[in-house]
């Protein structure tokens, strides 16, 4: 039986707080609007697994932009210009987003007449919701200009506008009166601020053995409410003589924080309370009364996506507030909130005060899970319900605050995190917990935010960051960004959304056709709206559910052992919150945590990384644990759990019932404690807990599992935890055991296949060996290189040669599934011995394989890209070089600031007796960017940008063979010299095909 102790009010703390999760989940998926429900059920519910399924995958779960506006300063005629660009190119969405930190003059834009929410500025998103609706691609709207959510003409005063607590305070001598005014705030009140509050005045003495290098020490006992001895805004008092004392004052008032890089309306919007419901109506009430014409709501059921919301960063040099958190902080706790001000409060973003550690701790606590919970309530839950009144979504980067972000994750239709503010996979990991306890779908990514990068981000890079984020649960891809073309005063190639940024180079990129790669674009498009495809189909699956008992993420903090060393011997996992457990999906059957979502096999709970690793639970989430471990799921605690505390400043005798609980929870045969971090992998084999992907040696593999029906679908990256970690990731070599699960009628006749998201082909593997349910496979994979293996039955995804046997061993280069069967592939002359499935060896003889070729020169056809007559033309000036030998163009003469598109001819003479059992590889080397390969004039699939190797198979023949090598260079190198006040800081650099070029051929025969 689940117990619970009332605390005021007659609520418990947990239903308090998962009040809101539970109504989302019930929401999503029973009560919200056809549209969302529809677009929140996974890929495959709507597509049957065919050939096409994962070659041409839907608009639906295609890779989408940012789409940088210059407020209102827009043609209509250009937005479907450009929507038609961005769909041609193979991408499914955009989010309208108004920024433009580039343009020092925010004058020329025209803000009264051209900003965010006027007239122009409905026009064109009318405009491009109505050529999103013919295009089949959706429209994403941020809630307010910019961010954070703010409303044009909201007053700083208005109680609806983002509230801080600001502190005063005097210092005082033990003994000596004090008589005087109320100290004053420690600084003054933003511009447009005329009204403040006083909330309290308290003193407190001062305890230096509670002191810090950053805190002044305060003895909570003595604490004193003074509020009532005010008059007319003085105070006369006398601290006891027993040491220093200090006085202290609150004062609530707006923070009058403006959107980001405003003003973006006349008059100027502000930030809106992001704690009450007064502050969120603010938001949807001036949608619905100045913006949501009926023709704008028609056209948002046809292709409105979702609304989007940036991550929380609300500035104050104070303390984030709002009128009822005492109110709501006794709620929830059963306690005031005054009496703890003190270890609470702000000044000029730092803490300034503290009781005793572990009070302290507690206090905060409990003060940011008050927070969490009007956050989750009064702002994201409602911001979501009206989304679906609209048949809209919620999108949003729920973190920025030391609020749940696990949690909020829950609430939303699609959390997202971000590619430059996120410090490694665990931060993605906590949102992904979030959104399977749910039984959301999908985890979305602002991806390719570089700092000083702009027009020199090359996609090899992007892949390679994204790679990993799509291990830890990523499936969902919004690029940063694509800018509008123009704005009033901007240089060649366009107006760019954060280029310049402080005069100089700025964040991410702004793709389109200004950028010669968008001409080998859509490969890249291709490829990711494959990831997502695969990443969206069926129920995400992890290992463990990593239980967080302060669920903040964009930390970097990790879980102990599981990060470290479990995650590069194949384990994967997620991190959970209590509010999590408390959701619909948190029971257990079968051992299993949320059997019909992520399917934990064992729940980890180590001491609190965010204090001091202490071994906290509260009383709630140990009852909670203790019923999901009578239940039979298996749980592991790392710590001093024989003696826990609660995060929370404990009820009278609280501590006492929690050790209780976890007494009989570690009294529980499926239950260990460990004390050592190194021990979790002897714990979990002891209770029988194993990974489904596993490899004997450790490795940078990293790897997500997700299950339909019938078929089990792994994606695998040669990645790490984090980009910034030293050294480089090295390529891998090494076999991988991967496990059955899904149920379907074909698991005992179920072969694993590969399917290659870069030219959408899917082929069965031609070697392997299985154990039961266990196959075994090799991987090799270059930095960043992903690879997607699948397990399922004969005929999967159209594939005919599901039953016939396969290799399980040989000593050839490769054994491969070919057009007429299983095949052998050798670049070397010799005798070569297969085994196979039915356990018939085969000896294959090649008695010759042509040499490797390397090409002695080539012709270059280079279209040179520069500054035209106006912002937004481009001058394609053409020139023929003859090469003999490979160099970036930084290392040619009169290329060395040049950028464009770079043709490379090379015929290759084949000799006579090449025949259909002759093929070759072409092995680019360096190359940078984009390329595309055509060999006697067919053009050849998209190949992989982070292995560079072309097979060039059946286009070959006897004789000369015209090879072209189609390279997009970055205009990085052209811009250094088109504006130097701006891009002149950035290095030259090396672009092109480099090399070394080999053609390597082999040999290759059917044998079964």
């Amino acid at each position: 039986m689940h117990e619970s102790v009332p605390q005021r009010g007659g609520t418990t703390r947990r239903t308090v707080l998962t009040a809101g999760l539970t109504g989302a989940a019930a929401i999503t998926f029973a009560a919200g609007p056809a549209a969302a429900v529809a677009r929140a059920l996974p890929a495959s519910a709507s597509r049957p697994l065919t050939a096409a399924w994962f070659a041409r995958p839907a608009a639906q779960v295609r890779p989408k932009f940012r789409w940088w506006w210059p407020d209102g300063l827009v043609d209509p005629v250009e937005i479907a210009r450009e929507i038609d660009q961005i769909a041609d190119a193979g991408f499914g969405g955009m989010e309208i987003a108004a920024v433009h930190h580039s343009v020092k003059d925010k004058s020329v834009l025209d803000p009264e007449h051209h900003g965010w929410g006027s007239r122009p500025w409905r026009d064109g998103v009318e405009a491009a919701l109505r050529r999103a609706a013919r295009r089949g691609v959706t429209i994403d709207l941020t809630v307010g200009p910019s961010w954070p959510a703010a409303v044009p003409g909201l007053s700083p005063d208005d109680p609806a506008a983002a509230q801080e607590l600001v502190l005063g305070r005097v210092a005082l001598t033990g003994g000596t009166a004090y008589r005087g005014p109320v100290p004053a705030p420690g600084h003054d009140p933003a511009t447009g601020v005329s009204r403040q509050r006083l909330i309290a005045v308290q003193a407190a003495r001062v305890d230096t053995a509670n002191s810090t290098r950053k805190e002044t020490g305060l003895d909570a006992a003595t604490v004193r409410d003074l509020t009532r001895s005010v008059v007319d805004g003085a105070l006369s008092w006398t601290p006891p003589d027993d040491g220093d004392w200090v006085l202290l004052s609150y004062w609530q008032r707006g923070s009058a924080q403006q959107p980001e890089s405003g003003p973006h309306s006349v008059p100027a919007a502000h930030v809106v309370d992001h704690f009450a419901a007064a502050g969120t109506a603010a938001v949807t009430g001036h949608w619905d009364r100045h913006i949501l014409t009926p023709s704008l709501r028609t056209l948002l059921r046809a292709a409105g996506g979702a609304f989007f919301e940036d991550s929380v960063e609300l500035e104050t040099d104070g303390l984030n507030w709002t009128s009822r958190l005492p109110e709501e902080f006794e709620r929830h706790t059963g306690r005031p909130l005054l009496p703890y001000l003190p270890a609470i409060v702000l000044d000029r973003s730092n803490q300034v005060f503290a009781f005793e550690a572990q009070l302290t701790r507690q206090i905060r606590h409990d003060f940011w899970e008050t927070v969490s919970l009007l956050f989750n309530r009064y702002h994201l839950g409602a911001l979501r319900d009206w989304a679906h009144g609209l048949r809209m979504e919620l999108r949003s980067q729920p973190y920025g605050l030391q609020t749940d972000a696990i949690a909020s994750a829950a609430v939303l239709d699609i959390p997202e995190g971000e590619s430059l503010g996120f410090k490694n996979l665990d931060d993605y990991r906590c949102l992904a917990g979030g959104r399977d306890m749910a039984g959301h779908t999908v985890l979305s990514c602002e991806a390719g935010a570089y700092n000083g990068s702009a027009y020199s981000t090359t996609w090899d890079r992007f892949l390679r960051t994204m790679g990993g984020a799509y291990a830890a649960g990523v499936n969902q891809t919004v690029l940063h960004g694509f800018s509008y073309a123009t704005a009033p005063k901007v240089a060649w190639p366009g107006f760019a959304a954060f280029s310049p940024y402080n005069g100089s180079a700025g964040y991410g990129e702004s793709w389109g056709p200004r950028q010669p790669t968008w001409r080998h674009v859509s490969d890249v498009a291709g490829h990711l709206a494959r990831v997502h495809q695969v990443l969206q189909t069926g129920k995400a699956r992890a290992d463990i559910a990593v239980f967080r008992q302060t669920g903040y993420t964009a930390t970097g903090i990790g879980a102990s052992w599981f990060t470290s060393t479990g995650v590069p011997l194949g384990w994967t996992h997620q991190f959970l919150s209590g509010p999590l457990l408390s959701l619909p999906s948190a029971t257990v059957r079968g051992g299993r945590l949320a059997p019909e979502g992520p399917a934990y096999k064992a729940l980890f709970v180590e001491g609190d990384f965010f204090s001091a690793s202490a071994p906290t639970l509260s009383l709630d989430d140990a009852r909670s644990v203790l019923a999901l471990a009578r239940a039979g799921l298996p749980v592991v605690l790392l710590g001093d759990f024989d003696r826990p505390v609660t995060p929370g400043v404990p009820a009278a005798g609280e501590n006492a019932r929690l050790t209780d609980v976890l007494d009989r929870l570690l009294a529980l045969p499926n239950v260990r404690r460990i004390t050592d971090k190194t021990a979790v992998g002897d714990a979990l084999a002891a209770l029988k807990v194993t990974a489904d992907v596993r490899h004997s040696v450790a490795s940078t593999l990293l790897n997500a599992h997700r299950v339909t029906g019938d078929a089990d679908f792994y994606y695998f990256c040669n990645g790490k935890h984090a980009e910034t970690v030293k050294p480089p990731v090295a390529p891998i070599d090494h076999e991988v055991t991967v496990r059955r699960t899904a149920r379907g009628s074909s698991r005992a006749t179920a072969v694993p296949y590969l399917l290659d998201p870069w030219s959408g082909t899917v082929v069965r593997l031609g070697r392997y060996t299985r154990d039961g349910d266990d196959f075994t496979l090799r991987l090799r994979l270059q930095p960043g290189q992903n690879a997607i293996v699948a397990l399922g039955g004969p005929g999967l995804l159209g594939d005919r040669d599901g039953r016939r046997p396969y290799a399980t061993g040989t000593d050839a280069d490769e054994v491969r599934f070919a057009p007429g069967g299983l095949a052998v592939r050798a670049t070397a002359p010799g005798r070569y011995v297969t085994r196979l499935s039915t356990g018939r060896s085969v000896t294959t003889s090649f008695p010759s394989v042509p040499e490797p070729v390397t090409p002695s020169s080539w012709r270059l056809e280079v279209e040179d890209w520069r500054p035209g007559t106006s912002a937004t033309e481009t001058e394609r000036i053409r020139r023929e070089l003859v090469l003999d030998t490979l160099l970036p163009w930084s290392g040619i003469p009169g290329l060395a600031d040049s950028a464009g598109i770079g043709r490379y001819r090379t015929t290759v003479v084949l000799p006579a007796h090449w025949d259909a059992s002759h093929g070759a590889t072409l092995e680019l080397g360096q190359v940078s960017d984009t390329f595309r390969v055509t060999v006697n004039g067919r053009a050849l699939p998209p190949a992989d940008r982070l292995d560079p190797v072309v097979d060039l198979g059946g286009a070959l023949r006897r004789g000369p063979n015209e090879i072209v090598v189609e390279v997009a260079v970055p205009l990085i190198n052209r811009l250094r010299v088109a504006q130097p006040e701006v891009f002149g800081g950035v290095g030259r650099q090396d672009h092109g095909l480099v090399g070394p070029v080999r053609i390597v051929p082999y040999r290759q025969t059917v044998i079964a």
